[in-house]
């Protein structure tokens, strides 16, 4: 199937995913009001094989260092796959399924898939990774960019970490753990409950970001929007909490968006 932009319907939400670009998911609108700061690279896009920066490019692999392409010199960020086309595997509606296999400068193949979900009152995304020939150690997760500003007052974060990561003049955890401080943040916390963030439009929308997952960053230091990242490892993961990704067992994730007007 092609590779051109997708539109999921459910009730009065609408989201766009967008196969070519990056294989993310372009806007969500509830009620016509749209919740996603657009732009090319903005929206929501996959990270994965890491999230977040890996150190100088590398990582150990077995008993070999990988260099990464340093596109955030000196460190290497966000994966390999939101700057490439994915394929789109199937559609309905309110579903839509796209797949990426990895290759150079990701030195090991893979399949990765994700799966996108909308209901009227949730988005779920769900991804894996999954190998048939070498192990490797991998991380998944998303990177939404929520607009600040619907039209009314500016979102509200909340939510209550058990540590916040030590971040180092580097922007990479130190790992030593911290009382979560005030933001503005571009800084990972942990939840050993699960991810569970929620973010408010004082009198139009709350909207809850959720996972299984044990590990989120929150980046608010920019004017127009918001992130929360939730992901399978800290940042620089790779080298300090690596997923190994094996023929016998694939690296799952999944998150979901739930709102409800206010």
């Amino acid at each position: 199937m092609s590779d051109e932009d997708i539109t999921l319907t459910a009730g009065d939400a609408e989201a766009t995913v967008q196969p070519g670009n990056g294989g993310r998911v372009g806007g969500l609108r509830i009620g016509g009001v749209e919740l996603l700061r657009q732009g090319e690279r903005f929206g929501c896009f996959p990270m994965v094989p890491w999230c977040g920066r890996i150190r100088d490019g590398r990582f150990l692999d077995g008993g070999v260092v990988r260099q990464m392409p340093l596109n955030a010199p000196p460190h290497a960020i966000h994966g390999t796959v939101r700057d490439h086309a994915w394929r789109t595997a199937r559609t309905n509606p309110d579903e839509a399924v796209l797949t990426y296999e990895l290759v150079d400068p990701w030195p090991h193949p893979g399949l990765v898939t994700q799966v996108v979900a909308l209901t009227e009152d949730s988005l779920t995304l769900t991804m894996s990774v999954e190998t048939y020939e070498s192990s490797f150690p991998a991380q998944i997760g998303w990177h939404p960019w929520f607009n600040r500003n619907l039209g009314g007052e500016d979102v509200r974060l909340g939510f209550d970490p058990a540590w916040q990561e030590e971040r180092g003049d580097d922007h990479l955890p130190t790992g030593n753990r911290l009382d979560p401080q005030p933001g503005p943040w571009d800084d990972c916390f942990g939840m050993p409950g699960g991810v569970d963030v929620t973010l408010t439009w004082p009198g139009q929308l709350e909207l809850k970001v959720t996972s299984r997952e044990e590990w989120v960053v929150v980046y608010d230091e920019q004017r127009e929007a918001v992130c929360v990242e939730p992901q399978t490892g800290p940042p620089n993961g790779l080298n300090t909490l690596p997923r190994l990704v094996t023929p016998l067992e694939p690296l799952e994730a999944t998150t979901t968006w739930s709102w409800r007007r206010l």
